[in-house]
């Protein structure tokens, strides 16, 4: 992609409003664009990497038998009705009326719809177990969103349930799921926490946050250096001790990236969802929900992967996976060989945005930095016939040809 061509303005300072280095980011490279509180535009270097993060995240769910679906934003009233959760959820739902009055929400999550679905088509132990997910888009009602992409009132959402005969199948796909997840982070090169959490909203009988330990996260983790233990705060109280060895432990804030549940058969027994055993006997559907939340781990991989200059992205997420910058282009050697660079890298598949841009090289070399493509290829009347090859998280570059730099692909 030429970038003269290309929907990118960045700027040189944030909006005083921005607060998270992510929000600051994001918003200084031209990644994402506020419309209202809570609410943004992803631009193409944004869109671009949050679909990365959506193929990782749907190549790890089909990977352990999840059957991709898409559900309804709209939902009706009654259901949620039916699970006590019209006037209980928290944050409250985004509730409109049509234009024949009827009650409608826009569904922050799916266990209502989905349960209902799968009631038409369980009949016996024979259609069990199966798990179905959704990318799509989830609206909560926040009093006060923050952090840019971290707290927001419109999101897209990787929500996936699961559907199995007892609580013996439930309790083995979820530590599948757990695997799963830890697989996703480690692709967008995080390290997360996984500890058990409050069921909240959502209900059931076990739960699981993922956390990453950020400066700018809204959770605080307690954490053992001697033993290892981990505990959020607000689910143990303040402490100084470490409850396993009694040494003295150190508080972390952390960015939670991801939710698991198991909700049993808390949606089963509303809406009566159950099959028939090997005995013909009726039993109720053991179900799990399991939530990774797109932005906010996109933000995520930014409060983790930066330095003073910009953002660094890992090249499993990045928007492009060369940066290439003609420098002295008005040099018709040093533009020619430039051109040939872009055109063989394209020819092999490679990604590659192209600061084709006649402004000055100081410039370029700032956005490039801001960008954070993993790596930089430079062209100039001072490399020569070679490419000045840089990657975005070391100090040094190297000198390489053409030949050299497709055999690194």
């Amino acid at each position: 992609m030429y970038q003269s061509q290309f929907f990118l303005k960045t700027l040189r300072q944030a909006p005083k409003e921005a607060e998270t280095i992510s929000h600051k980011l994001l918003l200084r490279g031209f990644f994402i664009e506020q419309l209202t509180s809570g609410v943004w535009n992803f631009l193409p270097l944004g869109l671009r990497v949050h679909k990365k993060i959506e193929n990782i995240i749907r190549e790890e769910m089909n990977k352990i038998g999840g059957q991709e679906i898409y559900l309804p934003v709209l939902q009706p009233k009654e259901i949620w009705q039916k699970t006590g959760r019209w006037e209980k959820m928290e944050p409250p739902l985004f509730k409109l009326k049509d234009r024949h009055n009827k009650d409608l929400a826009l569904g922050p999550t799916h266990e209502e719809v989905i349960t209902l679905l799968v009631k038409k088509y369980i009949q016996s132990y024979k259609d069990l177990p199966f798990a179905l997910y959704q990318i799509q888009a989830k609206f909560r009602n926040e009093m006060r969103s923050t952090g840019g992409l971290l707290r927001t009132r419109e999101f897209m959402m990787k929500d996936l349930y699961s559907f199995h005969p007892d609580k013996k199948d439930l309790d083995r796909y979820y530590q599948k799921v757990l695997e799963a997840y830890k697989r996703i982070y480690r692709r967008c090169e995080l390290s997360a926490i996984a500890l058990e959490a409050e069921t909240g909203p959502i209900g059931g009988s076990e739960s699981h946050e993922f956390l990453v330990l950020a400066n700018s996260g809204e959770d605080r983790i307690l954490i053992c250096q001697k033993c290892g233990w981990k505990n959020k705060e607000e689910k143990v109280g303040k402490r100084e001790k470490c409850p396993k060895c009694n040494k003295e432990i150190i508080i972390k804030n952390g960015i939670e990236v991801g939710h698991t549940f198991k909700l049993g058969t808390k949606y089963s027994q509303v809406f009566d969802l159950n099959y028939l055993d090997k005995d013909s006997k009726k039993q109720l559907v053991q179900m799990g929900c399991y939530g990774i939340g797109l932005g906010r781990l996109m933000a995520t991989i930014v409060e983790v992967h930066h330095d003073e200059n910009g953002i660094i992205w890992p090249e499993s997420v990045a928007p492009f996976k060369y940066h290439l910058l003609v420098l002295d282009q008005k040099e018709k050697k040093v533009k020619k060989i430039a051109d040939e660079v872009y055109e063989k890298l394209i020819k092999v598949g490679e990604e590659v945005l192209y600061d084709d841009r006649d402004i000055s090289v100081g410039i370029k070399l700032k956005d490039a930095d801001l960008i954070g493509i993993p790596n930089r290829l430079v062209i100039s009347k001072k490399t020569g016939s070679k490419i000045e090859v840089k990657k975005r998280n070391k100090r040094k570059s190297t000198l390489t040809n053409l030949k050299n730099l497709l055999k690194l692909k």
